[in-house]
């Protein structure tokens, strides 16, 4: 069955939708992908340049922080530069939150409970809502309300689930309704079950995440499975795996999911196998170096299967778009379920690369 033919677990948690900047956010609209500079943000190039790499590797909306008044100060150069909206992380101080809504921020991160008094809330609130922007309410499991911890005795889903509703009060009191909710926590099963509870109160549009999620092995496995559980579910409409490391593989990871569970197409999905005694080429560097070359090659729901034996390799490679069988110290390049190519190990990666260029443009000129 191709990617095309799949369909998704479940049905989407029906929310209200918003808009950050022109990506539309809840209802109907696709789960996006985002992710967080994590440059000085009054280095207004590095910053750009990294929104461009992210951009480019599929993130369709980028957090900034703006943590000081230099960096408040330079912020509309990053949004007047990024190709993709911005959202302004905003913590504690209430004046950041004017200057980013006024510099271009599709969104303000904030939480209204620690910007001060209902004053300082309404202030944002007003100007938000002047200029079109939404809120994200954004709590975190590792920064709860001293009084939400004594009550529950740690940060509990239960806990976390009341901080958002008491932050979301705050802005409704004001009429304030363009809002999206995160609820993350460093663990799993915390940020899944919070996720449940408060779907079951409210029908804002939810961003997924686990928070401080580890570095790109042990955070890719926390964030595939947590926000797995959730999106299987319907629960998400934009999602970031927050990674120690490089934010574009925050992205690609991000894409891969909701490709794998149907919720999104687009790009390429390579199956490979892990391989065993049977293989009789490098596979780990064929493999690697295919899957390397592929993202130079801008496609689009193609699936392709680089496969180390004649057992399973054969099938998986007929399977796919474009697959290659290995042998002893050669492969075997099938195109459609049709063998095209036979070629040394030697020559395996430019062979595959240059008959994956053939199907991008082949399905350029179908478009055209």
């Amino acid at each position: 069955m191709s990617d095309q033919e799949l369909q998704p677990l479940a049905p989407r948690r029906k929310t209200r939708q918003i808009l950050v900047g022109k990506v539309p956010v809840g209802g109907d609209a696709p789960i996006s992908v985002q992710s967080m500079t994590k440059t000085d943000t009054r280095d207004v190039e590095a910053t750009v340049n990294q929104i461009y790499g992210y951009a480019n590797a599929g993130c369709e909306i980028v957090r900034v922080s703006v943590p000081t008044k230099k960096a408040g100060e330079v912020f509309h150069e990053i949004c007047d530069r990024s190709p993709i909206p911005v959202v302004a992380d905003i913590h504690f101080d209430y004046r950041l939150a004017l200057v980013a809504a006024d510099g271009g921020a599709a969104c303000l991160r904030i939480n209204p409970g620690n910007i001060g008094g209902q004053d300082r809330v309404r202030a944002v609130v007003d100007k938000a809502g002047s200029l079109g922007i939404p809120i994200r309410i954004g709590v975190n499991g590792g920064s709860l309300e001293k009084d939400l911890l004594e009550k529950f005795g740690t940060a509990t889903p239960e806990a976390m689930v009341e901080s958002a509703l008491r932050h979301i009060e705050v802005l409704e009191r004001e009429g304030f309704r363009d809002i999206k909710i995160s609820l993350k926590a460093s663990d799993v099963i915390r940020t899944v079950q919070a996720y449940r509870l408060l779907a079951k109160q409210v029908d804002y549009p939810f961003h997924l995440g686990i928070t401080e999620a580890g570095t790109p092995f042990g955070g890719t496995i926390r964030s595939s499975v947590g926000m797995g559980i959730l999106l299987a579910e319907g629960l998400g409409d934009t999602i970031r795996v927050s990674l120690t490391g490089d934010g574009e593989d925050e992205c690609r990871v991000g894409h891969e999911m909701l490709r794998a569970l149907a919720l999104r197409s687009g790009g390429f999905r390579m199956v490979s196998c892990p391989s065993c005694g049977r293989v009789q080429i490098d596979l780990n560097r064929v493999a690697n170096e295919i899957e390397e070359g592929l993202k130079a090659i801008n496609h689009e729901n193609i699936t392709y299967a680089v496969m180390g034996c004649v057992v399973n390799g054969p099938g998986e490679a007929k399977d796919a778009d474009l697959g290659v069988a290995g042998g002893a110290g050669e492969g075997l390049i099938y195109r459609k379920g049709e063998l095209i190519r036979k070629v040394k190990e030697e020559d395996l990666v430019p062979a595959f690369l240059e008959e994956a260029r053939k199907v991008k443009a082949e399905a350029d000129a179908a478009k055209a």
